[in-house]
């Protein structure tokens, strides 16, 4: 029996991410089966209005999912007590302004990220919603991922001992456009636009090292643009200005180092786009999106180096794999976990000020690659200065901002 009933602005439903993941196959899913679930067997209803600039699209997205709510004013949403919580996905140079506005009003908030264009102001972002005392969220789905909760499941199980090592290779090949259409939007590609794979990955890393692994305490990282000429939407050629591959080592907490190689120029050889292995002294595992498999101390073979001779070994029919369970979709089962947490007056785990370290990292990483040397990170929290984030000296245009998913530059696809 639903209880209750959150109304939720959903900010930034036109663009790919917004539309898919957090209205159909979160919001709405949610709705179709009554609501959250909550501990006690009752459930909370989800009501969504949705908020843009584009009225047209909205009232198609209303009218294809039978919605009753949605508008372009977004302050008048806010200032309705119907509301009570402000999901953004919409464009990030816009993000933070937003946010302020619904904290203001004293909305909760959820959130994709980057939470904003810098460390210090995404730091600020967190610190006014501490001070509001309103509850606060940032989308960290990878953590939800089934790869992500087997390898979560190992970590606590002691399987791995102690861990020594991650190694993470993310990535495929994004084509030109030019012969055949690109599978991700141009403005990814010119840094001028927000674009970049460091400002669009390493806010994924961050968290999902520090919150398996441990915090990131420095980082060595190397941005390049591998492809320099690239044709957008419409096949006109332009200057690709943006990092399209990022190789980073990073030091975390307890001695743990992680290698992760992200590119949008590199052919798949992997069961998955995305692969990281873990290294411990009692067990490895290699973990996709949705595979994991292990291989213990006491399952380990004895390779031996010998270039004269073939070798026959079937290194990879040595592991073994780690049984599928039933899991849903990522990002559903954070938005349960938020309006549970909400409920129940308890802080989310994945804050703003998690969103904030993520946003610090892509800045240190940048400012890595621009001086050739690692860079540290301090350990953030909600009374940090925000002149001590890690912000590029701007003569060096090295701190670009950290922008992401851009709301209403795809089109919405059914």
């Amino acid at each position: 029996m639903t209880t209750r009933t959150i109304g939720i602005i959903m900010h930034g439903v036109t663009g790919r991410m917004g539309y898919r993941q957090h209205l159909v196959r979160s919001v709405l899913a949610i709705r179709e089966e009554g609501g959250v679930l909550l501990p006690d067997g009752t459930r909370v209803q989800l009501e969504p209005i949705l908020v843009g600039r584009n009225a047209a699209k909205l009232e198609e997205i209303a009218t294809r999912h039978g919605l009753e709510h949605w508008t372009t004013d977004l302050d008048a949403a806010l200032a309705d007590p119907r509301w009570h919580v402000f999901a953004d996905f919409a464009v990030t140079s816009a993000r933070a302004g937003a946010l302020r506005k619904a904290i203001a009003a004293g909305k909760a908030v959820y959130t994709e990220k980057p939470t904003a264009e810098t460390s210090a102001e995404a730091l600020e972002l967190a610190q006014a919603a501490a001070d509001a005392g309103v509850a606060n969220g940032v989308v960290h789905d990878k953590l939800y991922l089934p790869g992500l909760r087997k390898l979560r499941r190992l970590i606590d199980s002691g399987f791995f001992g102690r861990v020594l090592s991650v190694r993470g290779e993310f990535g495929y090949w994004v084509f030109e456009g030019d012969w055949q259409a690109a599978q991700r939007p141009s403005w990814n590609y010119r840094k001028e636009d927000g674009g970049g794979i460091v400002v669009d990955m390493f806010p994924h890393w961050n968290y999902v090292l520090e919150q398996l692994f441990g915090r990131v305490e420095s980082v060595y990282a190397r941005a390049v643009t591998h492809v320099e000429q690239r044709s957008d939407e419409q096949g006109r050629p332009y200057a690709a200005t943006a990092d399209d591959a990022a190789y980073g080592v990073f030091d975390l907490a307890g001695g743990v180092i992680a290698q992760i190689n992200s590119s949008w120029a590199v052919r798949v050889d992997r069961d998955e786009l995305v692969e990281f292995q873990v290294d411990g002294t009692l067990g490895s595992a290699v973990v996709g999106l949705f595979g994991c498999r292990i291989q213990p101390r006491t399952a380990t073979p004895k390779p031996v180096w010998n270039p004269d001779l073939r070798d026959e070994r079937d290194y990879r029919g040595q592991w073994l794999e780690v049984p599928d369970e039933e899991y849903g979709n990522g990002f559903r089962a954070q938005w349960e976990d938020f309006v549970r947490d909400l409920v129940a007056g308890r802080p989310h785990r994945y804050d703003l000020l998690s969103g904030a370290r993520g946003v610090a990292l892509a800045e240190a990483g940048l400012r890595s690659s621009a001086e050739g040397r690692r860079i540290d990170l301090p350990e953030l929290d909600l009374r940090t200065p925000a002149e001590s984030c890690l912000q590029a000296d701007a003569e060096t245009d090295t701190a670009q901002p950290a922008a992401a998913q851009t709301a209403d530059v795809e089109a919405v696809s059914a």
